[in-house]
C-alpha cells in the first residue's frame, strides 16, 4: 500500500468514526470553533482598529486656538511663529465662519447649535505635520506654543492617537492570551475525544496487531480524526467571523462599528487560511497528545503469561 493510499484510508476511517460518534466529535468541533472565533475576532478587531488609526495618523493635525481679545502684537507674533514651524507642511488659518461650517459637516445632528449665529467658535490655526516629523519634536513644540499669551489651547491629534495605540496593544495582547487559553481547551477536548475513540476500538486494534499492522497504520486513523475535527472547527470559525463582520457592517449604520469594519475586509484569504491551519494544528496536536503514551490494543504483560499455583 502506497503512502497516498494509506492516507486516503486514514481519512476514510476517520470520517466513518466521526459519523459513528458524532455527538462527542461535535463537542470537540464546537470547542475549537468557539476558541478560534473568539480569539480570532478580538485580534481581527484590534488589527482593524490599528489600520484605522494609521489612516487617522496620516490626517493628523495640530490645532492652535487663539485666545479671544488677545493683543494684536501677540497675535501677529504667534501667527509668525506658526507659519514658521519647520515640521509643518501646511498652515491654514480657520476663522469662526469656516469653523462653524466644518462643525456642521462633521456633526449634522448638532448643526442647530451654530446655525443661529449665537454660538461663535474660536479662531484657530491648523498645522499639518510632515509624514516624517518626529512626534517628540511636535509635542515639545506644541507644549512651548501653549504658553504663548495669544493661545487659548493647543490640540495635538497625535497625542490621543498614541493613547489609542496603547489600547490596541492591550487588546491585541488580551486576544492572544484569550485565544491561547481557549485553543488549549480545544486541544484538550480533541485529545479526550480521540482517546475515548481509541478506547472504543481496542478490540479492532488488538486484531490489527495480531495480523502484523504497524504503529503507523494503527494510529493513523486517530491522527486523521483529530485533524478533521480541528479542520472543521477552523472552517466554521472562518465562516462565522466572515459572516459576523459582514452582518455587523451592514446593520450598524453610521456607528463606529460600521466605520471600523467597512472598507477592506478584515478577514481575507490569508487570515482565513491561518484560522483553518490553526484549527487543523490544534486537532492534530490533540491527537498526538492523546496517543503519545497510549499502548493501543496491547494486553497487559502480566495477563499474557500463565500463572502457576504456589507449591505446597
Amino acid at each position: 500500500m502506497s503512502l497516498f493510499q494509506a492516507l486516503a484510508w486514514f481519512f476514510r476511517e476517520a470520517a466513518v468514526s466521526l459519523r459513528r460518534s458524532w455527538k462527542v466529535s461535535l463537542l470537540a468541533v464546537i470547542t475549537s470553533t468557539v476558541s478560534l472565533t473568539v480569539g480570532g475576532g478580538v485580534l481581527l478587531a484590534a488589527s482593524g482598529l490599528a489600520a484605522r488609526i494609521d489612516e487617522w495618523r496620516r490626517d493628523a493635525r495640530v490645532v492652535v486656538y487663539l485666545a479671544d481679545g488677545a493683543d494684536a502684537l501677540d497675535r501677529d507674533d504667534l501667527l509668525a511663529r506658526l507659519h514658521a514651524a519647520p515640521w509643518a507642511t501646511r498652515v491654514e488659518e480657520i476663522g469662526p465662519e469656516e469653523a462653524a461650517a466644518r462643525f456642521r459637516r462633521a456633526f449634522p445632528s448638532l448643526a442647530e447649535l451654530v446655525a443661529d449665529g449665537t454660538t461663535t467658535l474660536p479662531e484657530s490655526v491648523e498645522l499639518v505635520p510632515a509624514a516624517d516629523a518626529p512626534e517628540a519634536t511636535v509635542a515639545a513644540w506644541a507644549e512651548e506654543v501653549a504658553s504663548h499669551p495669544a493661545v487659548e489651547a493647543v490640540e495635538d491629534d497625535r497625542r490621543w492617537l498614541a493613547e489609542l495605540d496603547a489600547v490596541v496593544a492591550v487588546g491585541r495582547g488580551a486576544g492572544l492570551l484569550l485565544g491561547g487559553v481557549l485553543l488549549g481547551a480545544a486541544v484538550f477536548t480533541i485529545a479526550s475525544v480521540v482517546r475515548l475513540t481509541a478506547f472504543l476500538y481496542q478490540d479492532e486494534i488488538h486484531v490489527m496487531r495480531l495480523v502484523g499492522a504497524t504503529e503507523f497504520y494503527i494510529r493513523g486513523p486517530f491522527y486523521a480524526e483529530g485533524l478533521l475535527q480541528g479542520l472543521l472547527g477552523g472552517l466554521l470559525a472562518a465562516a462565522a467571523l466572515a459572516g459576523g463582520f459582514r452582518l455587523l457592517a451592514s446593520r450598524a449604520g453610521d456607528t463606529l462599528a460600521a466605520w471600523l469594519f467597512a472598507g477592506e475586509p478584515l478577514l481575507g484569504w490569508r487570515e482565513a487560511a491561518l484560522l483553518v491551519g490553526l484549527g487543523a494544528a490544534a486537532g492534530l496536536g490533540g491527537a498526538l497528545l492523546s496517543l503519545r503514551r497510549e499502548e493501543l490494543g496491547r494486553a497487559p504483560a502480566d495477563s499474557a503469561a500463565p500463572t502457576e499455583s504456589p507449591s505446597k
